[in-house]
């Protein structure tokens, strides 16, 4: 088994409970989400998501915020390059999906 802590993280304004946990394999990755689940609307009703992935040693991980024409960011790019990385990120991506999903049923 291994540890997940808690804490709250404030987003934009609106307090958040997030869940983190290392995963390990030759590289180590942490891995932070949360969601305060469905506000009703768009940001303006309150509702916020985080996702947060670090390298904690040895991960070949680069990331590259886009931007559009007027410099806003519109989206992100995430590579890694090796086999333990491959193995981790897919940890990492299906314990922030069952976060998100545990923290959108518990708001419904």
């Amino acid at each position: 088994m291994y540890e997940v802590a808690s804490r709250t993280r404030r987003i934009n304004g609106v307090d958040v409970e997030t869940w983190e946990r290392e995963i390990i394999d030759a590289n180590i990755l942490s891995v932070e989400a949360g969601t305060n689940g469905y506000q009703g609307g768009d940001t303006g009703h309150g509702g916020r998501t985080y996702i947060r992935i670090s390298d904690e040693g040895g991960t070949d991980i680069s990331a590259r915020v886009m931007k559009d024409k007027y410099g806003d960011t519109s989206g992100i790019e995430i590579a890694l390059g090796g086999d333990a990385e491959l193995s981790t990120i897919i940890e990492a991506f299906k314990f922030i999906t069952k976060v998100l999903e545990e923290g959108r049923e518990a708001a419904l």
